[in-house]
């Protein structure tokens, strides 16, 4: 997960690291050792690592495969052929949990704290929580010790396809009391996981799970996706809303804008209800519960429990109007017809004659000067024309 690799001393970058080791040929046992500069070519010189790998020789300097874009992350990287611990998780179970959990955890950096994993373990359980601030996840597994971490969701991305490959698991909590900041350590046979935990307080997860439900619902997974998978087809909005009508040991799932609907056998107890969710966030728990998904509900309006077995799952329903009463016809009334308005004579005004309009001095004077102009001989243009504006004025 690493850009870089820190191996006796050496900087490595991880990407090249790993591209030159699949590279090599002739043997399963690689040989890392330090080199004083003491190699027959002249090129190497000074310290670095040899690396022999059958018939295959090669020198790495420091900070070999980095570049100005790599970025200052590394991992140092231990080889003990007798390193062993006491597991106090499983490897499988511990994988599971976090797949489960890192789907919802927000991607808004104006919440920088629901952006991370919550572990925290007390009372012989570890509760992984994350949150979006629509849904909410909590996945429960037995553990002793005590401790609380949130560690941010990049660093976790990953860790859940490793933790499949170990055979042993061991998870702690690590306090420094000068700084007063909480370590996760994970620990495996092959590679020792410390993180530093965010700072900030994550929400009481459990004041936030639902309770006294009226009704109930049991179906299988994989049969929902595909009646969801249905009715995506007919809308072009992501996410499109999903209603659920579930009561008499069926649910009926039908689009919003009644393009169509689907029927599914299920286990109902309680009272039929009608409640509406989005269609990706109803995806997203049916993925992650899989197999025989039970979810709870109390009020339509109201937080729906999604449960399987160590998982729960909070979801926030959409709001789903009330079905407007059909108008009546109206009733047809009687012709009658209508009375003839009387109009009234309008009295014709007789025009009144325009005002004389006042001859203005100026205005007199220019055209007596123009006539003046006109009466002479043999005019050029140029004067010609500077009596047609002075009449034009």
């Amino acid at each position: 997960m690493a850009d870089k690799v820190n191996l006796l001393g050496f900087t490595l970058g991880r990407k090249g690291f790993l591209t030159y080791l699949r590279a090599l040929g002739g043997s399963n046992v690689i040989k890392v050792v330090p080199s004083g500069g003491d190699a027959s070519v002249s090129r190497v010189t000074g310290k670095c690592l040899k690396v022999v790998c059958g018939a295959n020789t090669a020198y790495l300097t420091n900070n070999e495969w980095t570049g100005d874009k790599t970025s200052s992350g590394y991992c140092e990287l231990k080889v003990s052929p007798r390193y062993s611990i006491v597991p106090n998780l499983g490897a499988l179970e511990l994988s599971e949990a976090l797949e489960r959990v890192l789907t919802f955890t927000s991607s808004q950096s104006s919440r920088p704290v629901l952006q991370g994993v919550c572990l925290k373990a007390k009372d012989g359980k570890l509760d992984m929580v994350s949150a979006d601030g629509y849904r909410l996840a909590i996945a429960t597994l037995d553990f002793e010790g005590e401790g609380t971490a949130v560690i941010h969701r990049d660093e976790l991305r990953g860790i859940a396809q490793a933790l499949k490959r170990a055979r042993r698991v061991r998870l702690a909590f690590e306090t420094d009391e000068a700084t007063k900041r909480t370590y996760l350590i994970l620990e495996t046979e092959l590679i020792r996981y410390r993180w530093s935990g965010m700072s900030g307080d994550y929400p009481d997860h459990k004041a936030l799970i639902p309770t006294g439900f009226k009704a109930t619902v049991n179906l299988e997974a994989t049969e929902t996706l595909r009646a969801i998978a249905s009715l995506k087809v007919l809308s072009d909005v992501k996410g499109a809303p999903v209603d659920l009508n579930f009561g008499g040991g069926k649910v009926i799932m039908a689009a919003t804008d009644d393009k169509g609907e689907t029927e599914i056998a299920a286990e109902t107890t309680g009272e039929p209800m009608r409640v509406r969710l989005d269609g990706g966030f109803f995806r997203d728990a049916l993925k992650a519960c899989g197999g025989m998904v039970e979810f709870h509900v109390t009020e339509p309006s109201l937080p729906i429990l999604f449960k399987a077995d160590g998982f729960q799952l909070v979801v926030m329903p959409m709001a789903v109007g009330k079905p407007q009463p059909k108008p009546e016809a109206p009733k047809q009334a009687e012709a009658k017809t209508p009375e003839p308005v009387k109009a009234e004579p309008v009295k014709a005004e007789t025009p009144k004659e325009p005002e004389a309009i006042k001859p203005d001095k100026e205005v007199e004077e220019a055209v007596a000067e123009a006539k003046a102009i006109t009466e002479k001989p043999k005019m050029p243009r140029i004067a010609k024309k500077i009596a047609r504006e002075a009449v034009a004025v």
